[in-house]
């Protein structure tokens, strides 16, 4: 969708574009700064595999300073990109007959990064009215001798769902009963929260889960830093290390530049991530109330991240002033751009129809003006003869 919304800007389109993931802020000027001593000093050459120490070293403070986790450097892998963590891990753990419990609405990748590693996605529906969150007697009823990974992403993409602490110790104590299952968790979201909730990661609420347990993390999404290719990741040393190998193999180290940013975000001012959150805070609110009043759209209201997943089973079977007949939540979203020149993401891609996904990181002039767009959109559609 965003390719397409791309296209359609490069023919004179007037297009707002609500599909991609991406913070509308700058990076920092300190973080950009430290990159630019560390090209002119010098820092140029090949990079470490596992990442540079002073990195290392960073993302070790940042475990501890933001979740009490204590892991040391050889515990710490420095990849491109949260993503890259992702891969790596499975590529390093997954064989073929081996199952990957991945509950949705998901992001679409971690399906097909665990296909690619030889093994097989499981998927665990958790439906809107329990607040897309995972409910530990499904997760149950999907382990088999065949499970791998757990793989939990809170706040989640595409939900925005926030797990509780009493939410996530519930799942803690469902995986003590499963040791052979080990747990990834993709906290990339983690510094974008709302209304009072408190972020919290496996391997804090159950230590004794540490030893299987990948926490994986970045500087892309609270840092607006996307461009800049720097995740990291925490767990146990031999893990680690295989891990290690996957990507010594693949891409190598990263760039040395990033790294020295990285250092920068992690060690410096960590004040705009509060005031960041609250704008995304009030994007939310303006977006989920504009959404609901559209006629056919109905909005969880989410606790994180920067996404609505909307529903939009009241506007199935009927037919868009442009005549697209609306069957499906793709339906939707390729009439919706086609006619009102808004780009979504449609939910079957995260596992969950009939929903759209509206990224709120924009402007507030873009939203409102998208929003219109939508609603006028719904007013529209007729029912189908």
């Amino acid at each position: 969708m965003a390719e397409t919304a791309r296209r359609l800007r490069a023919q004179g389109v007037k297009v707002i574009s609500l599909a991609i993931g991406e913070p509308d802020f700058p990076t920092p000027p300190h973080v950009i700064a430290a990159a630019t001593r560390a090209a002119e000093a010098g820092d140029t050459k090949y990079p470490p595999v596992a990442g540079t120490a002073a990195l290392k070293a960073a993302v070790q403070r940042k475990f501890r300073r933001d979740n009490g986790l204590d892991y040391t450097l050889d515990e710490i892998l420095i990849t491109n990109g949260a993503k890259q963590a992702i891969f790596a891990g499975f590529m390093a753990t997954c064989n073929p007959g081996d199952e990957v419990i991945i509950p949705t609405p998901a992001w679409i990748s971690y399906r097909d990064m665990a296909k690619f590693a030889g093994a097989t996605p499981v998927f665990v529906p958790c439906p809107q009215n329990h607040g897309f969150r995972p409910q530990a007697e499904a997760l149950a009823a999907a382990i088999t001798p065949r499970t791998k990974w757990l793989l939990l992403n809170f706040p989640g993409n595409p939900t925005g769902t926030v797990c509780s602490r009493a939410d996530m110790k519930a799942l803690t104590d469902l995986m003590m009963q499963h040791p052979h299952v080990w747990i990834m968790t993709d906290d990339i979201y983690e510094h974008l929260l709302y209304d009072e909730f408190a972020f919290c990661t496996v391997a804090q609420v159950e230590p004794r889960l540490r030893e299987r347990t990948l926490t994986v993390n970045g500087v892309s999404k609270a840092y607006a830093m996307t461009g800049w290719r720097v995740g990291f990741c925490g767990g146990p040393r031999r893990l680690i290390k295989a891990m290690e190998n996957v990507q010594g193999q693949s891409t190598n180290g990263i760039s040395t530049i990033g790294q020295a940013a990285a250092v920068a975000a992690l060690d410096g001012p960590q004040d705009l991530l509060r005031e960041r959150a609250a704008s995304y805070r009030a994007r939310r609110d303006l977006v989920v109330s504009l959404l609901n009043a559209a006629p056919g759209l109905a909005c969880h209201k989410p606790e994180g991240a920067f996404y609505v997943f909307a529903s939009v089973a009241g506007c199935l079977g009927k037919t868009s002033a442009g005549g697209h007949r609306i069957e499906t939540d793709a339906d939707f979203a390729a009439a919706l751009l086609a006619e009102q020149h808004v780009a979504t993401v449609q939910g079957s891609a995260y596992g969950a129809s009939p929903h759209v996904r509206v990224s709120y990181a924009t402007d507030e002039a873009p939203l409102r003006e998208a929003c219109a767009r939508i609603r006028a959109f719904c007013e529209r559609l007729a029912p189908a003869r």
